[in-house]
């Protein structure tokens, strides 16, 4: 029998009541590894309750204990990075190389997290009026929810749940159920850590899960990140019931090529920012945008490195592309290469071509020239190992195009001339923008999130707008009058 992933719950694994559960495979053979459990109502309802008893005492524990925790935990789960690497590249398919970095990326916001007591520091005014004081502070929410994709099973956790927790509130995680072991390995190395039970849960589950968080009057606020069907869903529903929402969607982003870029350098871009973890990143390339003459020895340069990608299982040294997610995903892709030529455009590389051993859910890179806006390829998010090429006269028809996208999350230039790339941060319609830089995420002492359809809600992730999120301002104004003084007065109140 398989093992069953289950739940973490006032500081201990629980075997999930629900009697559903999922599938969870290895994607490079296609074998199921595990079950999952899917959580029930009651269960959701169980963690939620725990996380409130727990909340008021770690609301009020000095930062000098947070802190300390959060250092411990840092430290545990940069011992741990090559485990968590083994165990993502085993649920997600990504290569060990490319997991061992999102462990980094997500140790580098535990890091910026460890120093919350100078990041919660408030303001003080002495003397805005006679005798009266004014200071400012910031106050945990209480209950968080966060909720997060298959895409990065340890980075986006780490964006969410150690800022969540260091400013003073309980978090419960809902990963995604396609590669959910990791979420219980951070519950252990918080609790190792020292974390108090209860201020860290997790639920397994699906839609059933989710939208409970939604809609539990004892929650206060919820982080996503995913797809913009299911950001825009979350964000309504919780906004609805009252809650704080920081929604992160779908992404398309576009790389603009113009005719004076090394065109060596943009290519290696391309292919590394097209095909890292399978397309598989919001902050994948999936279109390039030629401009005049750049487009034909483009093509032709990011051709030719196609065949040196080496696919195959993450786990085994020397891979550099990994399997895609799960089998109806890859055939999903798949179909994009499939009606490409239908709709006018070129398929340069078909990954179809490309023949795997096994029943692991390979794809590999596929690479279509003349794609444009109206074409499936060029419309939607496909997540995935295929890149799109679409063709432009001008810088100024480039900019048009990036900036018609429902989506704004990130953008990048490849140019020699600092003028156009000055031009192009001011007028790229996205919030994340890179200029010779493919994929522009930001470090954690910077805030992560883009424009248009690819947020909802005004808050990024993590970084100083990520303290913002998990905490409410309060104003306090005090006066220490001199009894003597003391007189009834009805009129408005003023500052002398």
């Amino acid at each position: 029998m398989s093992e069953t992933i289950a739940h973490w719950i006032d500081g201990k694994p629980q075997d999930g009541q629900s009697d559903r559960t999922g599938p969870v495979f290895n994607p490079a053979t296609g074998v199921e590894k595990a079950r999952v459990a899917y959580a029930s109502v009651e269960e959701v309802d169980r963690a939620v309750a725990a996380a409130s008893a727990a909340f008021p005492e770690w609301r009020d524990a000095s930062l000098t204990k947070r802190t300390k925790i959060m250092f411990q935990f840092r430290n545990l789960l940069d011992a741990a990075t090559d485990e968590l690497a083994e165990l993502i590249a085993s649920e997600h398919g990504k290569t060990q190389p490319d997991a061992r970095g999102e462990v980094q990326r997500g140790l580098e916001t535990v890091e910026f997290a460890c120093g919350i007591a100078q990041l919660l520091k408030g303001d003080q005014s002495q003397q805005v009026s006679t005798g009266v004081d004014l200071m400012s502070v910031r106050e945990p929410l209480g209950v968080v929810g966060c909720i997060t994709p298959f895409n990065f099973p340890a980075m986006v956790p780490l964006w969410m749940v150690p800022i969540a927790i260091a400013c003073g509130n309980a978090a419960i995680l809902k990963p995604s159920e396609k590669d959910p072991s990791l979420s219980i390995r951070l519950a252990e190395l918080f609790a190792k850590a020292g974390l108090p039970n209860g201020i860290f849960s997790v639920i397994q589950g699906d839609r059933v899960a989710v939208e409970r968080l939604v809609e539990h009057p004892d929650v206060a606020a919820l982080s996503f990140v995913g797809s913009t069907p299911v950001a825009r869903a979350i964000y309504e529903g919780g906004t609805r019931t009252g809650k704080r929402v920081q929604a992160l969607g779908g992404a398309k982003n576009h790389m603009l090529v113009l005719p004076d870029a090394d065109m060596e350098l943009a290519a290696d871009a391309a292919v590394s920012a097209g095909y890292g973890s399978a397309g598989e990143r919001c902050m994948a390339i999936s279109v390039v945008v030629a401009v005049g003459t750049a487009a034909d020895p483009l093509v032709a340069a990011i051709q030719a490195r196609i065949p040196a990608v080496k696919v195959g299982d993450g786990t085994m040294p020397g891979t550099e592309m990994g399997p895609l997610i799960t089998r109806e995903h890859r055939d999903r892709v798949a179909s994009y290469v499939e009606g490409a030529r239908d709709e006018g455009a070129t398929v340069v590389v078909d990954g179809r071509d490309q023949k795997f051993d096994g029943d692991g859910f390979y794809l590999a890179p596929s690479l279509i020239d003349h794609v444009k806006p109206g074409m499936r390829a060029y419309d939607d998010e496909i997540f995935g190992p295929v890149l799109g090429v679409t063709r432009v006269d001008s810088y100024d028809d480039a900019i048009k195009l990036i900036s018609d996208s429902e989506w704004g999350n990130g953008t990048a230039i490849f140019t020699r001339d600092g003028g156009a790339a000055r031009r192009f941060q001011v007028e790229a319609q996205a919030g994340m923008v890179g200029i010779n830089v493919p994929i522009p995420v930001p470090v954690a002492y910077y805030s992560f999130g883009g424009w248009g359809n690819s947020l909802f809600g005004q808050s990024h992730a993590y970084g100083p707008e990520g303290i913002d999120f998990y905490t409410k301002a309060k104003v306090i104004t005090s006066r220490w009058p001199d009894p003597a003084t003391s007189k009834v007065d009805l009129g408005f109140p003023e500052n002398e």
